[in-house]
């Protein structure tokens, strides 16, 4: 049976208890008596039980009448309260969002723009997932995704927006060229001490250097340091432990206070796109609509 079938006579059956009669009843529905008699009497017949004790004068609920009072009266109070949350949201974003975003980028470029948006959005309640893993939407119940990498497209499922790409340089902290000295060439480079990035799947990160045809090529390089946290490589470089390839979003801090420097700027590469994900059938939901604008504010140039 459609689901919609199921709600056919539970407002005359509600009416009736509520009213104490079918008149009564028939008069709050605007309804004849016999139409609310004969409602009733068919949800009988299709429920199989016998919801009231009927006399001249009264009404009176059988045991399996006042179950199932019970459970439309709660049904319909959910009803309502889902109307509310809804006329609510035409003005004001309401409700509970599941968020997953990259480790790193999460704590360092998301959690800001975050913090924004729930104090200027007081009704949300927020779940945050962290992690470098790519997450499945639909399985995990996730409303909105922040993903670096991944492909250019997605199913039609998925509402995407792409936000930029990284952009990639060469780093190194001015006391470690100081006594190592400052590479001028990518042979030079290659004999440094490398810092590189240690994958989620036990692999690190190859450098990627463009080539002359103008693609991106990865190339294997000896390490001295695989730190599996973008944080971590950071503070090893400005330690003066070795050189980097990073993605500039991640040191813009140790750029600017001259902690980090950049080697070969001509090196300088793009790096993984950007994207904010989420499953399409959410995508005019409010609250779903105002986090998306808010993360547009998201940049990893």
């Amino acid at each position: 049976m459609h689901s919609l079938d199921r709600l056919k006579g539970i407002s005359p059956f509600v009416a009736a208890v509520e009213q104490g009669s079918f008149t009564a009843a028939a008069e709050s529905l605007h309804l004849s008596s016999s139409a609310v008699s004969k409602s009733v009497a068919k949800l009988e017949a299709r429920l199989g039980s016998k919801l009231f004790e009927r006399t001249t004068r009264s009404l009176t609920l059988t045991d399996a009448g006042q179950a199932f009072y019970d459970t439309c009266t709660r049904v319909l109070n959910e009803l309502a309260e889902a109307e509310s949350v809804l006329a609510a949201q035409r003005t004001i974003p309401v409700g509970k969002l599941r968020i997953a975003v990259p480790n790193t980028f999460g704590r360092m470029r998301v959690m800001p723009l975050l913090n924004a948006f729930c104090q200027q959005n007081p009704e949300m309640q927020i779940n945050l997932a962290f992690s470098d893993r790519f997450v499945d939407l639909f399985e995990e119940g996730i409303d909105i995704a922040v993903r670096i990498g991944g492909p250019a497209e997605y199913p039609a499922s998925l509402g995407f927006r792409f936000l930029g790409n990284e952009r990639l340089i060469f780093c190194a902290a001015p006391h470690y060229l100081a006594q190592y000295g400052t590479p001028q060439t990518l042979e030079e480079l290659s004999k440094h001490r490398a810092i590189v990035y240690d994958r989620v799947d036990g692999s690190t990160s190859p450098w990627h250097i463009a080539a002359p045809d103008g693609r991106i090529a990865p190339r294997r390089i000896a390490y001295r340091m695989a730190l599996g946290d973008g944080e971590a490589q950071t503070s090893a470089v400005a330690a003066g432990l070795g050189v980097a390839q990073m993605a500039t979003w991640l040191m813009e801090k140790q750029l600017a206070n001259g902690e980090l420097v950049e080697i070969l700027p001509e090196l300088a590469v793009t790096g993984l796109p950007l994207y904010v994900i989420w499953p399409r059938r959410k995508q005019l939901t409010p609250k779903v609509d105002a986090l998306l604008a808010a993360l547009e504010g998201l940049s990893i140039t």
